[in-house]
């Protein structure tokens, strides 16, 4: 099983010395620090070895069989495993789904099914910002909102989840090209089949951007959108414990979305992909396959409700009373406590521990600075933490946040 207690220490001998410096010195300060980012967690040695290689030297123009410079007969082998093995480790059927492993990040992926898929100006329906949306579900200061015409939806005020009725009832009265499920900072179980069943009822496509769920679904301990979605995004970084990168997967059928969607990537985003980044997330996909995975997807969870279970014994509200995934959403502000989110990710950084701020439902102050901090257990989890860890961690988080007020 690959895990590991501390963050993987790569020794080089680079002559670059200011460089190295900053590398040592970033090295020590993530084995020095709690992480609890839920966008972050640590590879493995093999994963940073695809990464660093030399496949870094090869410009790839093109897909597989179809590239535009020559010498690419062992990189078109290395995208064509990459694909295999998404496809074995989601459960997919080659002639039902296709996969694109060329885009450079979450939103680039995200964009790339925009624009290949959704006329200029027409509408995307997606999770507001504040609710737990991502800036690529079509907001304003994206270029996915100045493209293209957000149809905002959130979460009911009373219990902060989805209401699929009113989402329903929007869909059908906005008509939006495409549907955007799957969220950055939503903590519950989302129901894929009622998504599908809104976007049927007014005619839009289903896409689902499993981001922060990769590594969860992957590992069985969340429910698959597979069965559901037109198209799937996710990023390799989070809960898949891969390197920064995406991958978009397409059904396959008379529509043809997965040919309008590899063009979009490219020539109509990107040239060249970075082909040892593809390497590293192929090998990060057949560490997500085995039974030490699944293992390991299941501990996030458990150390996730562990998590949230301590806060709240503390007194700290959680956002819509728990959690069903790796990440978790406190209150500093509303609770009475009268901390901002930024205030508190400042505070607990200074005490060694790494939160983001966040928005939380129906915040009343800016994004710059709002009422909550995301938590997440992945990266934890890597190095070996158990719930036990982490209540000592909620234990420590009520410390440095109550000495606010004493």
């Amino acid at each position: 099983m690959f895990s590991l207690k501390e963050p993987i220490c790569y020794t080089t001998d680079m002559k670059d010395t200011q460089i190295k410096k900053l590398i040592d010195t970033e090295k020590k300060r993530q084995k020095s620090v709690i992480n609890l980012i839920a966008s972050e967690n640590y590879v493995s040695q093999d994963v940073l070895d695809a990464l660093g290689s030399e496949l870094t030297n090869k410009y790839a123009e093109g897909y597989s069989g179809a590239r535009y410079y020559g010498g690419n007969e062992i990189i078109d082998k290395v995208e064509d495993l990459c694909c295999e093995r998404a496809l074995k480790l989601f459960d997919l059927n080659e002639n039902e789904w296709h996969i694109n492993t060329q885009p450079l990040s979450g939103s680039p992926a995200n964009l790339a099914v925009y624009v290949g898929l959704v006329p200029q100006g027409a509408k995307i329906m997606g999770m507001s910002l504040d609710h737990g949306g991502h800036l690529t579900h079509g907001f304003k200061v994206s270029a996915t909102g100045k493209f293209w015409t957000q149809v905002p939806y959130g979460v009911q005020k009373e219990t902060e989840l989805l209401d699929y009725e009113a989402l329903k009832n929007l869909a059908i009265a906005e008509k939006p090209a495409i549907i955007v499920a799957g969220y950055t900072a939503y903590p519950r179980k989302v129901d894929w089949k009622k998504f599908r069943e809104i976007a049927d009822a007014s005619g839009a496509l289903l896409m689902v951007d499993m981001s922060h769920l990769g590594g969860l679904v992957a590992g069985k301990v969340y429910p698959s959108p597979f069965p559901y979605a037109d198209i799937v995004t996710t990023t390799t970084h989070k809960t898949l414990r891969g390197p920064r990168g995406a991958l978009i997967f397409v059904r396959k059928d008379e529509r043809g979305l997965d040919k309008k969607i590899d063009k979009a990537v490219f020539p109509g985003l990107q040239g060249g992909p970075h082909m040892n980044q593809t390497a590293a997330i192929a090998v990060a996909l057949k560490e997500a396959s085995t039974p030490a995975f699944k293992k390991y997807a299941g501990q996030i969870l458990k150390n996730a409700t562990a998590l949230a279970a301590e806060l709240s014994k503390r007194g700290w509200r959680i956002v819509s009373g728990g959690t069903d995934s790796h990440l978790i959403l406190v209150d500093t502000w509303m609770n009475g406590a009268g901390i901002s989110g930024k205030e508190a990710s400042d505070r607990l950084e200074a005490a060694g521990i790494i939160v983001n701020k966040n928005t939380i439902p129906f915040d009343s102050r800016s994004p710059v600075d709002p009422s909550g901090i995301r938590l997440g257990t992945a990266a934890e989890t890597t190095r070996g933490k158990k719930e036990k860890d982490f209540k000592k961690i909620a234990e420590k988080i009520d410390q440095v946040l109550n000495a606010k007020k004493k």
